[in-house]
């Protein structure tokens, strides 16, 4: 019963969280939206912290496993437009992370550090994906495009849920627009057959 407990509180506390925005939400709310006196929530959660660490862990345990690519081949266009949906999707289930990304990292030092050592093994894989590219020709840039291509990826994966909201009148956060936008960056790289694999994967979001 315990475990049910502490599994409703960290439900509950990422919806609320995603929905109004982590520095909305207080504990009692969410014990409130429970059914549950403030003082069980914090048997199972002593501070506000405690919740918010218990949801990075979680988000931080499925990130890596995201960012940790495949060595048995080299990727294909399809292999990367997937791997950004999957990144994209774990973001929009933790997006309050996101959203309020500047003022946790500001408020929790530990998010700072964690979320910091997330960023580098982002661009260590975005590396890895377009180094991929161009050892099988499919990719034509210097090592300054190159450089700077992997960190715009980075950048903009970081930062397109805040803009996306803002910007779009649902208000929704859709992976599959992340995604394009990304492979949009990509795109002016690519020869041969990659540029005609992205052609086909746009033919198809755009349908």
């Amino acid at each position: 019963m315990a475990r049910d407990t502490r599994e409703r509180i960290l439900e509950m506390a990422l919806a609320l969280f995603n929905a109004e925005g982590e520095p909305h939400i207080t504990t009692n709310r969410i014990a409130d939206e429970l059914g549950i006196s403030p003082g069980n929530l914090h048997y199972h959660f002593r501070t506000k912290s405690d919740l918010i660490r218990a949801l990075f862990d979680r988000f931080e345990s499925r990130m890596l496993e995201v960012l940790t690519t495949p060595e048995e081949r080299h990727p294909e266009i399809e292999d990367i437009w997937l791997f950004l949906h999957l990144a994209f999707e774990l973001i929009g289930d933790y997006r309050f992370l996101y959203r309020d990304l500047t003022d946790l990292c500001t408020r929790h030092r530990y998010l700072h550090q964690r979320f910091r050592a997330i960023l580098k093994l982002s661009i260590g894989t975005a590396e890895g994906l377009i180094e991929g590219l161009k050892d099988q020709g499919q990719i034509k840039a210097s090592e300054e495009e190159q450089a700077a291509l992997v960190r715009n990826i980075v950048l903009v994966s970081t930062f397109w849920l805040a803009f996306d909201q803002v910007i779009e009148t649902d208000g929704q956060a859709r992976p599959e627009r992340a995604a394009w936008q990304v492979m949009s960056l990509v795109s002016p790289y690519l020869v041969g057959d990659a540029r005609t694999s992205l052609e086909r994967l746009a033919r198809a979001y755009m349908d």
